[in-house]
């Protein structure tokens, strides 16, 4: 999921210095909503931690 995030940022720089302003606000935000996802997932996988069996 993290790699997507860096995708959408990445597509966001590119589509802001080719001046298609739309198009970088949405990737932005696409990849703005993935990190959160990431980072409370990364949380809960902490806080959860490895069940030995």
């Amino acid at each position: 999921m993290l790699r997507w995030t860096v995708t959408f940022i990445i597509l966001a720089i590119v589509a802001g210095i080719f001046g298609f302003g739309g198009i970088a606000a949405g990737a932005a935000s696409i990849a703005k909503i993935l990190f959160f996802i990431f980072i409370v997932l990364f949380i809960i996988s902490l806080i959860t931690g490895r069940k030995k069996i």
